[in-house]
C-alpha cells in the first residue's frame, strides 16, 4: 500500500471516529445527571464533542499531509490513543466520582480511592505525550513538499 492510499484510508477512519465521538457526546449528555460526579460528566461531554470536531477537521486534512506510510501510521495511532485516553479518564472519573488529584477543577471535591486516583492519573497523563508527538508529526506533515523559489 502506498503512502497516499494509506493517508486517504486513515483520513476516512478519522472522519468515522470523529462522527462516533459526536454521537457519544450526544448520548452521554443524557447520562450526566446520573453520574457520581455530574460536573465531570459535563466535562466529558464537552471534551468528546471537541475531539469529534478536531478529528473531523484532521480527517479532512489527513490526505494532504506530506508524511511517509510509517510516520503517518505513528501520528494516526498516537492521535487516536491521545483522544480516547483523556476522554476515558474523564468518563471513568465521572462514573466513579473521583479524579480530584488529576482534574481538580472538573472534579471539585470528588476524590476516589488511591487505586482510582492512580488509574485516572495514569490514563490521563499518558495521553499528553502521545498527543504532543502526534501534533508535532502532523505539523511536520503540513510542510510544503515542493517549495519553488522565484528568481525575480
Amino acid at each position: 500500500m502506498d503512502a497516499s492510499n494509506s493517508l486517504a484510508r486513515q483520513g476516512y477512519r478519522l472522519l468515522q471516529i470523529g462522527v462516533a465521538l459526536l454521537l457519544f457526546s450526544s448520548l452521554e449528555g443524557f447520562a450526566i445527571p446520573y453520574l457520581a460526579a455530574p460536573r465531570l460528566g459535563l466535562s466529558a461531554h464537552t471534551l468528546s464533542a471537541l475531539q469529534g470536531v478536531l478529528l473531523l477537521a484532521l480527517g479532512l486534512t489527513w490526505s494532504r499531509l506530506n508524511l511517509g506510510a510509517a510516520t503517518s501510521r505513528v501520528a494516526f495511532w498516537l492521535l487516536i490513543y491521545s483522544a480516547l485516553a483523556i476522554l476515558a479518564a474523564y468518563v471513568i472519573a465521572g462514573v466513579w466520582g473521583a479524579g480530584n488529584e488529576t482534574m481538580p477543577l472538573a472534579a471539585g471535591a470528588f476524590h476516589g480511592s488511591p487505586f482510582q486516583e492512580t488509574l485516572i492519573k495514569g490514563v490521563a497523563y499518558s495521553s499528553a505525550p502521545a498527543g504532543l508527538i502526534s501534533f508535532a508529526l502532523i505539523l511536520w506533515g503540513l510542510r510544503l513538499a515542493d517549495v519553488r523559489h522565484a528568481d525575480g
